[in-house]
């Protein structure tokens, strides 16, 4: 697919631009959900996975070079590349390269931070010779235009860019956040400062940084054989790379709102991090909306996943006490609704929701069986779990504490190990 919003020499060096995406990562603040899957591979919006987004941004701008940077409990994570990523036409230079963390360097270690993991694949990626090095991040949702990134890098004459957006500064101290002047180079940047700088003008925001950036590729290279030796590095883009470039080199900011893809009428430039459990959940319960923030119907810039082949949803029962029913509700395919109700949920691939059951404002992942006359409220339910008939959560805040993990916002993981604690009594 061609790149749209650019032009024809943007989309050629497209064409020479070798995206990098980082998806090594645990991402514990999941909890539970990422015990035996790294967080780029948890399932998202009901047929995808977290990493679908960052691929199908690549895609849909026009890059066909990618290569997929793996460490942490990556199984699953291949697998799916593996099956539903096989698209590319390695005749025509077109790839996903799956590149596990694999001690490739003489110190035997394993990924020591975000540029060791790219610095020991270095000369994968020189093999490929690409003008520009596009460094993503596998496990933020969003829908962007890397083209126009790139256009802006060239028009600017950076040597790096870094992608931006404006978040409430309570909560900017877990990203970099950057300074800017006039024309856009960044003149500061501080990662995870403890007191984020606030934007002019805007006390309450911060621009941070998106975890984005592109490199001219012989810099890059120049830049991680530097840091590789340097032993009071963390190896890391945001802690030592970027804010070591600031007074030498040409460090330009991309705000996200100029290559943010949106549907008509829509008001937010959308950017998850759903790295939490409460993130987690409100983006996916947010997506029942009649008008959700993000479309995932837009067929000019679509989700590619990997599609399970599965018999549609079906619902089943229709009398005055045992109605099998979904309102204001998303469901995969092969979810079975027996005569249960569910409402503002978002329902993964082969659920089962047996008679008599209410489910609300819930997300329930792949392959779950919710037992008769239960009822879920504000939960999370991990893939496979099989909930006990008249299983009652989200109704009694002391009790779900005590059983299972709850956020103090009031979002309950229900995992198999607390419901097998429970079973035995030790709950």
């Amino acid at each position: 697919m061609a790149d749209r919003g650019v032009d024809l020499e943007v989309n050629q060096r497209l064409r020479k631009t070798l995206a990098l995406i980082l998806a090594g990562g645990r991402g514990s603040r999941l909890m539970d959900l990422t015990d035996w899957h790294a967080k780029p591979a948890i399932p998202f919006a009901g047929k995808f996975r977290i990493i679908d987004f960052a691929l199908s941004n690549c895609i849909n701008s026009g890059i066909r070079r990618i290569g997929v940077l793996t460490q942490y409990k990556a199984h699953s994570l291949l697998q799916h590349i593996q099956r539903g990523w096989g698209f590319l036409r390695g005749e025509f230079n077109e790839f996903i390269e799956l590149l596990p963390a694999q001690q490739r360097t003489e110190g035997g270690n394993w990924y020591r931070g975000t540029a060791d993991a790219v610095y020991q694949n270095l000369d994968i990626i020189r093999a490929h010779r690409p003008e520009h090095v596009l460094i993503l991040a596998g496990d933020h949702v969003y829908k962007m235009n890397y083209g126009r990134m790139l256009a802006q890098h060239l028009a600017s004459k950076a040597d790096v860019s870094v992608a931006c957006i404006a978040v409430p500064r309570e909560i900017a101290s877990g990203f970099g956040v950057m300074a800017i002047n006039a024309d856009n180079h960044i003149v500061r940047f501080d990662e995870k400062p403890a007191d984020p700088a606030p934007m002019p003008g805007h006390p309450d925001l911060a621009l941070a940084s998106m975890g984005i950036y592109i490199f001219n590729a012989s810099l890059l290279f120049d830049l991680l054989e530097k840091d590789s030796s340097f032993a009071g590095s963390s190896h890391d883009f945001g802690k030592d790379l970027i804010p070591s470039l600031i007074a030498t080199h040409r460090v330009v900011a991309h705000h996200f709102s100029d290559s943010c893809v949106m549907h008509d009428g829509a008001q937010e430039h959308y950017w998850r991090d759903v790295g939490t459990i409460d993130a987690y959940w409100e983006a996916n319960v947010d997506l029942t909306k009649v008008t959700p923030s993000l479309n995932l119907y837009d067929d000019s810039w679509p989700i590619w996943t990997d599609q399970p082949q599965v018999p549609p949803a079906k619902f089943v029962f229709d009398s005055d006490d045992r109605r099998g029913m979904a309102v204001d509700s998303l469901l995969a395919g092969g979810c079975i609704i027996s005569g249960a109700v569910v409402r503002r949920s978002m329902l993964f691939s082969n659920v089962r929701v047996n008679s008599y059951c209410l489910v609300e404002d819930s997300v329930v992942l792949p392959g779950c069986d919710i037992g008769r006359h239960a009822r879920l409220t504000k939960c999370i339910v991990d893939q496979g779990v099989v909930v006990p008939p008249g299983l009652v959560v989200g109704e009694d805040p002391e009790i779900d504490a005590r059983r299972f993990y709850r956020t103090e916002k009031g979002i309950t993981l229900i995992t198999a190990a607390k419901l097998k604690a429970l079973e035995n009594g030790e709950a």
